[in-house]
């Protein structure tokens, strides 16, 4: 996890002397002994939830915590992180070891886990420069192919019958993130109000119901330090049961989508040498995961539902902004981003009809 900047504890890590001593009884009592003084660094890159590598002698751990503050219902569930993590422990989607859930406030403020840390690359940058155009390919098949893998896990198999609940779950999904988007709106975007009219009146039916991680995405996956394998899936936030055909389309917004802090594939023509198009990514997928036609019945609407979705969730990281209480420096232009985001969603309603 090399490609993310880090500052040194305290001053960034917002840990006083008594929580510092907390952490570092509950990683002696919980995971084990260590030699050394407890050293925190805090991670930027995060939107939601903020994150920090804990050094515990030789050994080093990813620190997840509920931001401080009055927070929306429902978010910032790094309970349901933790839970997923130790289901998928031995399965064919690699996540990182859960170590222990503290729940106790009077810890470090608000509720965190501890996870082992995953050495390996986090890439930001979608157009992968600097590769050659097989690593390229390999990385997006690789990319492809344990989206697949997640799309297949044994759900109930794992003990996450309850996790979430069978069909419906565009519907479920629009009726959260409008309450969501709702309850920190700043300013009236008209694209917005046009979405939360015409998306519950075009839901199209759902085929299947598996577990999907609901930010798939290049930064959110830890590669092999040389190899294109991905050894790590984070950032489990917004994980449920749903429809993996809509799981999917977000992960292909990449193609779409100009996300400001990221660099995508939005705009490109020609598309980098090795890069798939959007068109042969899905094709990638429909292979790995067993779909004869690897056409995805009701795209458009897919991918307008999933920037619905991103426009309400980048919302809530310029509300926290405004408040005071987001997890990353640069949260304040994601507000710029919302009417963006919506726009381009707007316009993928027209494609659909």
């Amino acid at each position: 996890m090399n490609n993310s900047s880090t500052s040194t504890f305290p001053a960034a890590s917002g840990f006083d002397a008594a929580q510092t001593n907390a952490l570092d009884g509950l990683i002696r009592r919980e995971i084990g002994a260590f030699d050394g003084a407890l050293r925190v660094r805090q991670v930027e890159g995060g939107q939601s939830n903020p994150t920090f590598i804990v050094d515990a002698g030789a050994r080093r751990l990813v620190l997840r915590r509920k931001p401080p503050g009055v927070l929306l219902p429902s978010a910032h569930a790094v309970e349901r992180e933790f839970r997923v993590l130790r289901a998928l422990e031995g399965s064919d989607v690699p996540v990182p070891r859960a170590r222990v859930l503290c729940e106790d406030p009077e810890v470090l403020g608000s509720t965190f886990y501890l996870m082992d840390f995953v050495e390996g690359r986090i890439l930001t940058d979608q157009t992968l420069p600097g590769m050659a155009p097989a690593g390229r390919r390999a990385h997006y098949a690789e990319m492809a192919r344990v989206m697949a893998a997640l799309h297949a896990v044994d759900w109930r198999g794992r003990g996450l019958a309850d996790y979430g609940r069978e069909g419906r779950y565009v519907e479920r999904q629009l009726d959260r993130w409008t309450r969501q988007y709702r309850a920190s709106e700043t300013a009236r975007i008209e694209a917005m109000e046009r979405l939360i009219e015409w998306l519950p009146a075009h839901v199209p039916p759902q085929e299947s119901t598996s577990l999907v991680h609901g930010d798939f995405r290049l930064d959110n996956l830890v590669f092999h330090p040389v190899e294109p394998r991905i050894v790590a899936v984070v950032d489990w936030e917004l994980s449920t049961l749903g429809d993996p055909l809509v799981d999917f389309a977000y992960h292909c917004l990449a193609w779409r989508l100009q996300l400001g802090t990221h660099r995508t594939l939005a705009g490109l023509d020609p598309l980098p040498e090795g890069i798939p198009s959007e068109a042969q990514h899905v094709a990638d997928y429909g292979r790995a995961s067993g779909r004869e036609d690897a056409r995805i019945a009701h795209w458009h609407y897919h991918l307008a539902f999933n920037m619905f979705r991103l426009a309400a969730i980048q919302q809530g990281v310029a509300r926290r902004a405004l408040d005071g209480n987001a997890a990353n420096s640069r949260a304040a232009a994601v507000a710029a981003r919302v009417q963006a985001t919506a726009d381009a969603g707007w316009a993928a309603t027209k494609e659909s009809r």
